[in-house]
């Protein structure tokens, strides 16, 4: 049961809410005749619903997967499988195959999400990129903005090879990072070094706006598939989109040097992947109203949240700041309780793989990790900050964020 004042206060959340609600159904339908122009040009047909095994070669579906996915971001290429476990792994892939001995990344977002830690070298481990003499460089933002200065600076000394930038947040306190950020910073980035290739990590930013970082510049973007283009259909895989040269780099990097793209078997996934593309613009506004939500609603109760309710979206995620790590558990524990799976479970926090701190992760989702659907997870450090995503409907996710609080009330 949810208390009646808590259903009348979210009441008056959502009469407050309407003009930004609208503008996410603005947002949506945008991406949703964007989907269905693209389905159509590509002429998809119940033939691309067949699968391949063992080697796929010659997998019709995949490939025309792949020139929709290219059409969506508007870019040259794209490799789209559910090869990748994760977006970490596609990000792997790419970066391996773009980085050679003595190339220089550079992160000008800060520090990567914890789990690149170890891909990366920032922490030891002998299939790290710094094992194989791959340098790593970061610089950190300034005011949650590029520090321009010290970019330009950087590009005028030395080569750098590749420039990452993750948009989302991870577990940091920063903000995330807009399309119009993203362009401007890639501007200054090709006037100064234009060899260098910009890769975008899009991860839960997918459609939250009306342009991809393709079509600002940038030269390859990765995602998972079980998040925001998914939409909750698609049950693994990840993908990498740009340029076409960059795209057969990281193809061979998956597969095989040689064989590149023509292998790789779809595995009864061709249906789910263009269904959960074709649902995704509308699955994202239903998160994207969870998140405005939560951020309204909490706000009013007395807590500090990241974004605020009427900030520019960014990505699917909102922080809610407890500066108690009690406080944290139980908001975790109320999302999981209201979840559809594994309901009765009671998240604690535990030493999660690739995971500085103990982490407490509520997700009691179909696909397994999937954060398009209502989730939240948190490392326990101080500010014991919980990262809401997802919400397949609205109606769930708010259920689901009245029932944390409820939680948080007890």
């Amino acid at each position: 049961m949810i208390d009646e004042k808590l259903l009348k206060l979210a009441n008056e959340c959502e009469i407050e809410l309407k003009d930004i609600y609208d503008n996410v159904e603005d947002i949506s339908m945008y991406n949703s005749l964007k989907v269905l122009n693209v389905f159509k040009n590509n002429n998809i047909s119940t033939n691309h619903f067949y699968t391949t095994t063992g080697y796929g070669y010659n997998d019709l579906g995949r490939d025309t997967i792949e020139n929709v996915y290219k059409d969506v971001f508007k870019c040259e290429d794209a490799l789209v499988r559910s090869q990748f476990i994760s977006g970490t792994h596609a990000i792997t892939v790419c970066l391996f195959a773009l980085l050679r001995p003595s190339d220089t990344l550079l992160s000008i977002s800060g520090k990567p999400y914890d789990t690149l830690d170890e891909v990366i070298g920032i922490r030891d481990n002998n299939s790290s990129l710094k094992s194989f003499n791959i340098n790593y460089e970061q610089i950190d933002l300034l005011n949650d903005d590029f520090d321009y200065k010290k970019i330009e600076e950087r590009l005028s000394n030395s080569f750098v090879k590749v420039i990452e930038i993750q948009r989302s947040k991870g577990y940091s306190t920063r903000k995330s990072i807009s399309i119009d950020k993203v362009e401007k910073v890639i501007k200054l980035i090709k006037r100064v070094s234009p060899n260098t290739i910009v890769m975008i990590d899009n991860c839960y930013c997918e459609f939250v706006s009306k342009k991809e970082p393709t079509e600002v510049g940038a030269d390859i973007v990765v995602g998972s598939l079980i998040k925001n283009l998914g939409a909750g259909i698609t049950s693994n895989g990840a993908y990498i989109c740009g340029r076409k040269d960059l795209i057969h780099l990281c193809s061979e990097r998956l597969n095989v040097p040689g064989e590149a793209k023509e292998v790789g078997p779809s595995m009864n996934m061709n249906k789910d992947i263009l269904l959960g593309l074709f649902l995704s613009p509308n699955v994202v506004k239903e998160a994207l109203k969870t998140s405005i939500f939560t951020s309204k609603i909490l706000e009013k109760l007395g807590y500090s949240v990241e974004p605020k309710w009427n900030d520019e979206r960014v990505d699917i995620v909102q922080n809610i700041i407890f500066n108690d790590k009690d406080k944290l558990i139980k908001y975790c524990q109320g999302i999981q309780s209201a979840s559809p799976i594994d309901s009765n479970v009671i998240p604690i926090p535990w030493d999660m793989p690739g995971y500085d701190d103990e982490v407490i992760m509520a997700s009691g989702s179909f696909t397994q990790g999937s954060s398009i659907e209502l989730s939240c997870d948190g490392p326990i450090r101080e500010p014991y900050i919980a990262y809401q995503q997802g919400a397949l409907t609205y109606q769930y996710g708010k259920i689901g964020v009245l029932k944390a609080i409820s939680m948080l009330e007890k």
